[in-house]
């Protein structure tokens, strides 16, 4: 029972951190993680999100069309197959990567253990 009630702390904790987030930059967390994922990557198709951010396919597009709806990626055909979908980050995107800070936000007790 202990093991559940810290990782109930973790949660809420998380939970907490990401309303700042979004309050602050008006981005969610799995959002902010896509950004990451392109970042390093440089083009990823959806399914490859979806394993990245450890998220559902269904839940994966959802992240996808907010960050398309927000214009921070884009969407390009695959090279040898036209059907195959990948996305990038945009200019604006690569701009608010740089600009998120989460030093801005008070990380709460119980995660800065964990960093």
């Amino acid at each position: 029972m202990e093991s559940f009630c810290k990782i109930r702390d973790v949660y809420r904790a998380i939970t907490e951190f990401e309303a700042q987030f979004e309050k602050r930059y008006g981005l969610g967390l799995n959002e902010g993680s896509l950004l990451c994922a392109l970042h390093e990557v440089g083009r990823l198709s959806s399914g490859d999100i979806a394993k990245q951010l450890n998220l559902s396919q269904s839940n994966a597009s959802k992240v996808i069309r907010a960050a398309e709806n927000k214009g921070l990626i884009q969407r390009s055909l695959g090279d040898d197959d036209k059907r195959q979908m990948y996305f990038s980050l945009t200019p604006e995107g690569e701009r608010c990567l740089t600009q998120l800070h989460c030093c801005d936000i008070e990380v709460p007790a119980v995660l800065k253990q964990l960093l």
